[in-house]
């Protein structure tokens, strides 16, 4: 009797996620026809918390020559989005109160509060974490994974999700390789196993070495959702 009661449940918590999962992919969609109409990229960064997504948007934000806003992402406080306020860029928080990821329902809220008619591109930076937020759609237009160096080479092979659908994998601190034991090539050789398309980038932040390369391929992106607006 228990064991069948146990079942019941479980399929029930079961069927009640995913019809919450399908309910949030129509918003997905919404906001991807929104963001189609409009000519803007979206661009969710995936990383674990301290992979150096803040400050690589902070980088990004006062180099790149494009009109940028960012939803921020986190389980309390609003300290990231206030560092991307002060670089002048419009940011929206989400705090998620336990939330491991955000979604697509949430996202589709802060967009009202900005600018879309005077953007080029919406940077979401994600709750940090490896896991759950490559399993929601939530509109974008590319999802990229930010490791770090001082994280360990192992991160492809351990969240392959993510490193499977992501765009672009960005290694970030790579200034401190001297002081890391990290196998480059075993990192690099796991993302393409997984992820053979995904382009490769590596970067710090700090010194700014390889940042021109991120830039031009979010150039390059943007010149490509530009001319798949629609009329």
């Amino acid at each position: 009797m228990i064991r069948s009661r146990w079942k019941t449940m479980t399929r029930k918590k079961v069927d009640v996620q995913q019809a919450v999962m399908a309910a949030d992919l129509g918003y997905a969609q919404k906001i991807r026809d929104l963001l189609a109409e409009k000519g803007i990229l979206m661009v969710n960064l995936i990383g674990s918390p301290g992979s150096g997504k803040t400050m690589l948007l902070e980088r990004t934000l006062t180099g790149l020559d494009l009109k940028c806003a960012v939803i921020e992402g986190d389980v309390a406080t609003d300290r990231d989005a206030q560092r991307i306020r002060a670089t002048g860029t419009p940011s929206v928080q989400i705090n998620t109160n336990g939330g491991c990821h955000l979604e697509a329902n949430w996202v589709a809220g802060t967009l009202e509060q900005l600018p879309l008619d005077e953007l080029d591109l919406i940077f979401v930076e994600n709750v940090g974490n490896l896991v759950c937020p490559a399993e929601f759609d939530i509109g974008e237009d590319c999802k990229v994974a930010v490791s770090s160096l001082p994280e360990g080479s192992d991160k492809p092979l351990k969240y392959p999700l993510l490193f499977s659908e992501a765009a672009a994998v960005v290694l970030t601190k790579i200034d401190l390789k001297p002081y890391v034991d990290f196998d480059e090539t075993l990192y690099w050789d796991d993302v393409t196993r997984l992820n053979p398309k995904a382009r490769r980038l590596r970067l710090s932040s700090l010194s700014g070495e390889g940042l021109e390369f991120w830039m031009k391929m979010l150039y390059d992106w943007r010149e490509a959702k530009k001319a798949s607006r629609r009329p």
